[in-house]
């Protein structure tokens, strides 16, 4: 007789875990996808700033780091929700300065030249209304610096 009182138990379990389970394997996604993209924008600020470090001026080192960011992040796969954000700026003798300023620093002087970038990441697909409040995308960012050469003419 005890066996028949137990009967069903096991999907009454099943129908209490399943949204909490599923729930554990969206934040899970979610979570995974950050790291993914983390690592790409990392990668991404530093072939920017590296790209940017070996041209003469200002304005081509602008477009070379665009360049290598949309390569860089084709290459990987990561779709921002909209254009990744470059914000530009340099330093001279260890001084805070504009971007175009580092490259307008002569020749000898330590100068320096600093790429962020920038992009929001969509969590759109990995939405569950069981999920009251989850958000729908997250702002990602790196920064990084490269020197530019200290010998080699800049304008």
């Amino acid at each position: 007789m005890k066996r028949s009182a137990e009967r069903g138990s096991v999907s009454i379990e099943v129908a209490v875990l399943a949204p909490a389970f599923i729930a554990l394997m969206v934040l899970a996604g979610v979570a995974g996808r950050s790291a993914v993209a983390a690592e790409a924008i990392d990668t991404a600020a530093h072939d920017a700033a590296r790209a940017a470090s070996i041209s003469r001026n200002a304005s081509t080192a602008r477009a070379e780091a665009r360049d290598a960011v949309r390569q860089q992040l084709d290459w990987r796969g990561l779709a921002c929700t909209g254009t990744p954000t470059l914000t530009f700026t340099g330093s001279v003798a260890g001084r805070a300065t504009s971007f175009d300023d580092a490259f307008r620093s002569p020749v000898g002087q330590d100068a320096t030249v600093t790429v962020r970038v920038a992009c929001r990441v969509s969590f759109r697909d990995l939405r569950l209304a069981a999920l009251p409040g989850m958000p729908t995308d997250n702002r990602i960012e790196a920064t990084f610096t490269s020197p530019l050469d200290r010998y080699r003419s800049r304008r």
